[in-house]
């Protein structure tokens, strides 16, 4: 080889051009992150200055818990919302509702503007909780107690702990100790997917990504409370912890004598969030389920709410009202001998 000749090129590339790439793209994450989370703090506070919290927050051993009161008389309303829900979803009921006597809605710990909770995520605890706030908040009983969904679980758990505080109970669509065993089993799939997608939500909520993607509420009050960290946070430890609440309510025994109504809603609306084949299987156990729900006691009774899906306190409010206003107005008056049968 003559001397002169041209050696080949080294194609690798430096291990120094490497780490400087590597540097560069990480301090753009870095930089990206930070923006996230700079936005979602800036916008959180701009939506809770435009929609102040209403009601107050109240010590319950530690940490505090949002409640929001309105009206008088007795006895006293009680909104308990489903899974991940804050006070906002008795929007459309509340007020009118305090025009028949007093009424409470409130964020369980974790959600809205509720302070987060050492304890467990069951609904045993939130009953205990509940019954914590109530006292500290000087919101006497005796109580009609009202639950949606998952939050039916929660009233009727403080029925069976706190005896004749409660003396009359609203069933919203709630859940049934038995629903995961007996309603299809292709929707545990869908019950896996919604926990990832809340997980998702909870790993990118600090950074802002679903408050600009618009996946938090368009209701500039609900957005204020719940668009943040702890919300989804407390969302996924409710639904992880859905079968041992479950199993403790399946604990809690009958209601005896107590006025009861059971909402349900109406399995002819449409249900975009199932497959179409797992509608009708769906449906007809749900309604047994409502009915089981409805003989807890001997003065239940249940009403199909007409163009309604799950979130009938939204749909058909007029509806819920009018069961509070029964079951209040029973629950004033001492019980006959009848209603013990």
């Amino acid at each position: 080889m003559s001397s002169n000749a041209i050696p080949p090129a080294n194609l690798s590339t430096p291990p120094n051009i490497l780490r400087k790439i590597g540097l560069v793209l990480f301090s753009a994450l870095i930089a990206i992150a930070l923006t996230g989370a700079i936005y979602q703090i800036r916008a959180t506070r701009h939506d809770q200055r435009a929609y102040p919290m209403p009601g107050r927050l109240v010590d319950v051993g530690g940490y505090k818990m949002h409640i929001d009161c309105a009206g008088e008389g007795s006895p006293a309303v009680i909104l308990d919302s489903g899974l991940g829900d804050g006070y906002r979803s008795w929007r459309k009921v509340q007020p009118q509702i305090a025009q028949l006597t007093r009424v409470c809605s409130y964020d369980r710990a974790g959600v809205g503007y509720s302070d987060s909770s050492p304890k467990l995520r069951t609904s045993k605890v939130f009953a205990e909780e509940l019954h914590a706030l109530l006292q500290n908040a000087r919101v006497p009983p005796p109580y009609v107690l009202v639950g949606h969904s998952m939050g039916g679980y929660d009233v009727r758990l403080f029925a069976s702990q706190y005896g004749n505080e409660a003396v009359g109970m609203v069933l919203v669509d709630s859940s049934h100790p038995e629903q995961e065993k007996r309603l299809p089993p292709m929707l545990k799939d869908l019950d896996r997917t919604w926990i990832r997608e809340q997980e998702f939500f909870e790993f990118t909520m600090p950074f802002g990504l679903p408050r600009l993607l618009g996946f938090c509420s368009r209701d500039g009050e609900e957005r204020a409370a719940e668009c943040n960290f702890h919300s989804v946070r407390e969302s996924v430890a409710e639904l992880k912890s859905i079968s041992a609440s479950a199993a403790e309510t399946a604990a809690a025994g009958s209601l005896g004598n107590m006025p009861l109504v059971v909402l349900s809603q109406d399995p002819d609306a449409p249900q975009y969030d199932l497959p179409e084949d797992l509608v009708k299987p769906t449906n007809e156990a749900w309604g047994q389920m409502q009915t089981e729900l409805a003989r807890l006691s001997t003065r239940g009774t249940r009403v199909i709410a007409k163009n309604s899906g799950h979130y009938i306190q939204l749909d058909r409010p007029d509806l819920v009202v009018d069961a509070i206003r029964k079951v209040v107005n029973e629950a004033r008056q001492p019980p006959t001998p009848a209603d013990y049968n």
